[in-house]
């Protein structure tokens, strides 16, 4: 081959070479921080892949389900991504930079304004094996008075009792009528790998949720039924319940709920929801992007709908 041939060759090669290293360092799972001028910070969650060339992806917002993205591109170093087309806002679209092999800074865009800072560390994989016996279980909720829960997110309208040896968020809906969310609960302890049991009477058009470390839905009541993964017995946007299962609302219904790192086994009323399923990351509502870290479980009362919960109690891996 002529020298001078093979130095073009090359010279074309190594910048394409150089872009796709660069790429990489963006790939992968990642907890978000988002960080307004003003307020508090929240969480969200990013996962990008490559596929024939392309960057593709998904991110899930504050609240609700994950969304794909409508596209990346790396200009100069800073990963491009747009993540929702202008209509009645601004477009959004995430400018971030690698800061070393597991973090990610950058701005959020709204059009052409500034938004939120954001900073991004790469999800920890989580992979621990299943305990080999557990404890004996303890009671969460003592069935008298909400000691070791307290109540979050907008607490001056707090509906959550303690009656009757239930745990109530006494917050019916009224037809026609749609007041400020009311709080949500929370225990005061923190867990990391766990046997949950808990059981639930949700009415019908009640929508509650248990969060798992604060950070990952167990659907329950509904949404209305136009997307399975929003259902009853759901985690929340990443799996459905069994096709055919009934939602079962007002009446009694028990999980049994398995969390090992990022794998959960959910069992409701005796029958197997989800078998050792992976948790890609947090949902919407979550109380932080802190995977690696134990979180608190807490029952969503934002929404309308007498929702009861009875006999909860955890078992933690024996030491």
């Amino acid at each position: 081959m002529h020298k001078s041939f093979l130095f073009v060759a090359l010279a074309a090669v190594l910048p394409w070479t150089a872009a796709a290293q660069d790429q990489k360092a963006f790939l992968g799972r990642w907890d978000m921080t988002v960080t307004p001028a003003t307020g508090k910070a929240f969480p969200q969650w990013m996962e990008l892949v490559e596929k024939d060339g392309k960057i593709e992806g998904r991110v899930q917002p504050r609240g609700g389900g994950w969304r794909p993205i409508l596209g990346a591109k790396l200009e100069s170093g800073k990963m491009i991504i747009a993540v929702s087309a202008a209509g009645r806002a601004p477009a959004i679209n995430w400018e971030l930079t690698s800061a070393g092999a597991d973090k990610l800074t950058g701005i959020e865009k709204r059009g052409e304004t500034d938004g939120p800072a954001l900073v991004g560390l790469r999800a920890p994989k989580l992979d621990r094996p299943m305990p080999k016996s557990w404890a004996k279980p303890v009671a969460l909720f003592n069935g008298k008075d909400l000691t070791g829960w307290e109540p979050i997110g907008n607490v001056t309208n707090n509906k959550w009792i303690a009656r009757d040896g239930e745990l109530v968020n006494d917050n019916p809906e009224v037809p026609g009528q749609r007041g400020p969310g009311a709080a949500n609960l929370k225990t005061t302890g923190t867990y990391q790998d766990f046997k949950l049991h808990i059981e639930v009477n949700c009415p019908e058009h009640g929508n509650s949720g248990i969060y798992l470390r604060g950070r990952y839905e167990v659907q329950v009541g509904t949404e209305g039924g136009s997307q399975p993964d929003h259902e009853m017995g759901a985690i929340y946007s990443h799996y459905p319940p069994p096709a055919g299962a009934e939602l079962g609302l007002g009446k009694w219904t028990s999980y049994d709920i398995t969390f090992v790192g990022r794998h959960v086994t959910v069992v409701r009323d005796g029958k197997v929801y989800h078998n050792n399923v992976e948790i890609p990351g947090p949902t919407g509502g979550a109380l932080d992007s802190n995977e690696a870290e134990p979180g608190p479980f807490f029952l969503q009362g934002d929404h309308h709908g007498v929702i009861r919960y009875r006999n909860i109690t955890i078992s933690l891996p024996k030491k």
